[in-house]
């Protein structure tokens, strides 16, 4: 089994090209096949996370998403943030939400709080 570190754009192409052939009949785990296939796909990972990482999304982005997602309008968040202006008033960033705005929010709608908390 000839496998090496990704180092680079060229090893990292090559990499997904070999994991791509495994997909439509990916290997039994504990095969020689199932052990590269996992080795490979935990280079790719790695590599990825360090060169393409995914920045947590913005608060106000969280809720927006979870709104669409969901089908919901300002007033379904009433019950997490307060009266329809205060709703608005995060929504255009008006204003900041608040420890309690944060807990209501991942309670009723599930929304994670690392979203919300934001960096």
């Amino acid at each position: 089994m000839n496998i090496h570190p990704i180092r680079n754009n060229k090893d990292y192409k090559a990499a997904l090209r070999e994991l791509s052939a495994y997909f439509d009949h990916e290997p039994e785990p504990g095969t020689e096949d199932g052990d590269r296939f996992e080795i490979l796909a935990t280079l790719v990972e790695a590599y990825e996370a360090k060169h393409f990482p995914i920045e947590a999304p913005d608060p106000v982005e969280a809720i927006r998403f979870r709104m669409e997602q969901g089908g919901l309008t300002v007033k379904d968040l009433v019950p997490s943030i307060g009266q329809p202006n205060r709703v608005y008033e995060i929504l255009n960033r008006k204003r900041d939400l608040t420890i309690d705005m944060i807990r209501k929010l991942h309670r009723n709608l599930g929304i994670p709080a690392e979203s919300l908390i934001g960096a």
